[in-house]
């Protein structure tokens, strides 16, 4: 069902309905699919479209960390909770500073 999902999402980018909510919709089904690297293309293309979505951020930074890039995860998340902290969005600030606390305990293990 994914892989379908994926091919007619896919079908629509470069069209009128090519935007942020396309690109969030694509990434999260490629995270599904455990393509993690495709998940992070296009939900760092859904951010840059509309810098203040920030489920787009949250999942951004979970495609990053599933990727090994952890450092570029906790910029994601970092940035993510600026953004919801700034709309409001009170639970994706919660869960983005959980995300971000594990990665900075883990970072020094991970990276030299």
């Amino acid at each position: 069902m994914t892989t379908t999902l994926i091919a007619n999402l896919e079908k629509l980018l470069g069209g009128p309905r090519d935007g942020a909510l396309l690109r969030y919709s694509l990434g999260n089904e490629y995270l599904k699919a455990g393509s993690f690297e495709q998940a992070a293309i296009h939900l760092r293309e859904a951010v840059e479209r509309d810098g203040r979505y920030s489920a787009a951020w949250k999942l951004l930074g979970k495609a990053l960390n599933e990727s090994g890039r952890s450092a570029e995860a906790l910029a994601a998340y970092e940035q993510g909770i600026v953004v919801a902290e700034a709309r409001g969005d009170l639970q994706a600030v919660r869960e983005m500073r959980v995300f971000a606390r594990r990665l900075r305990r883990q970072l020094p293990a991970v990276e030299p």
